[in-house]
């Protein structure tokens, strides 16, 4: 029986790079955030399973969508060591992921309307605009337009809508 030198299936830190179109300085920086995982060889040189390549894949596909990496990370996480994830496991993470984008979505799609309806308002005034914020009341909360993106956790119903009064 032949025995299989472990590190002769590994893949190099170039390799990886090479075959998955990332640079090195990003696979060393997914190592260092826990998106993949790779190993030291005796002689100090890192290796990287062949399933790596995969998830690189998956990293890159969620990043071009806008999920955030420690999403990502989150659901590497899940999935199992040692194997390409199967086509259900692979429905499911897609799954998670796309309920995050139909919010993103919607969310876009708030912002638009509501830049149409001041684009068009023409109101220019501060004391009916609903974008305004006197007396820079979210400078209690934030050095600048930190909401934008995540209204809910400042209390927001919506982006530019005020806050839901008690």
């Amino acid at each position: 029986m032949t025995t299989i030198d472990p590190d002769k299936k590994a893949l190099t830190v170039g390799e990886v790079a090479r075959r998955s179109g990332v640079a090195v300085s990003t696979i060393h920086f997914y190592e260092s955030k826990g998106l993949i995982k790779g190993w030291r060889t005796d002689g100090n040189q890192r290796r990287y399973a062949r399933e790596v390549l995969r998830h690189i894949a998956i990293i890159k596909v969620a990043q071009r969508t806008g999920i955030p990496l420690e999403t990502i990370r989150e659901n590497l996480a899940g999935l199992p060591e040692g194997r390409t994830i199967s086509a259900n496991e692979w429905r499911v993470l897609g799954a998670g992921w796309r309920a995050e984008l139909d919010e993103r979505i919607a969310r876009l799609q708030r912002l638009r309307d509501e830049l149409d309806t001041c684009i068009g308002c023409g109101c220019l005034s501060l004391a009916d605009c609903p974008l305004r914020n006197p007396a820079d009341k979210l400078g209690e909360d934030s050095a600048g337009a930190a909401f934008l993106d995540r209204p809910a956790e400042a209390g927001y119903d919506e982006v530019f809508i005020s806050k839901p009064t008690p």
